[in-house]
């Protein structure tokens, strides 16, 4: 999975010629090693993240959506909706994950090393500063209450960007473009920085990959 490349996770569908066929969702590789983002995210939190959270979302998305194609080709519409929350939680954690893990970056690979070019003029417009835009991250993100995330988005009508938090694994959909997301569930720092999630928050800043978040916003354009 390229650093530089817009996260597009494996869509599931069936064929309308061999509806037999399902594709599934498959966990993505990492372009870097676990422990490349010590001393920020120690390698045990990044295995464990990718190995088993991720990996616990794919299956069981994969789960849900084979469950759900049972039920349209039963034509099983109160069974459809029923499933809707578990197609959205895992499909968003699947997505959020995807997306995250080209966020970041080692430091070797120009993790931290600030934004460049339209994005970063965008930032400057916004918020002043990369600074003050981290700041403003980092109060969305201590303000989550429970799990959630903070994302860097990009509104679809106006072309300003915003920051916004989402809870549980809510994807960011709708006119939002994500350009950078933070996860603030406790599986992503915990095993490291315990009940001290505001050190995480700060830290991580030393391994985000601007130039993946530079991608989505040309893209966006």
């Amino acid at each position: 999975m390229s650093l530089f490349r817009i996260a597009r996770p494996t869509i599931a569908r069936r064929s309308l010629l061999t509806p037999s066929v399902r594709y599934k969702h498959t966990l993505p590789n990492l372009p870097y090693d676990y422990a490349a983002l010590e001393p920020a995210i120690s390698g045990k939190i990044m295995e464990l993240h990718h190995s088993k959270h991720h990996q616990t979302y794919v299956n069981s998305l994969n789960d849900a959506e084979e469950k759900y194609a049972d039920a349209v080709s039963a034509n099983d519409v109160q069974r459809q909706i029923a499933l809707q929350p578990l197609l959205k939680f895992h499909g968003g954690g699947h997505i959020n994950h995807t997306l995250f893990w080209e966020n970041l970056a080692p430091k070797s690979s120009g993790g931290g090393e600030p934004p460049s070019g339209k994005l970063a003029g965008a930032i400057t417009v916004t918020y002043g500063s990369v600074e003050n835009l981290k700041k403003n991250m980092n109060v969305s993100l201590a303000g989550i209450q429970g799990s959630g995330w903070s994302w860097l988005v990009k509104d679809k009508d106006t072309g300003a960007l915003q920051v916004i938090a989402m809870p549980n694994q809510d994807p960011v959909v709708g006119k939002y473009v994500p350009l950078l997301g933070i996860d603030a569930w406790e599986h992503a720092y915990y095993l490291q920085y315990q009940n001290r999630k505001a050190e995480y928050f700060s830290a991580v800043w030393d391994v985000v990959n601007w130039k993946a978040a530079e991608a989505r916003y040309r893209a966006a354009a």
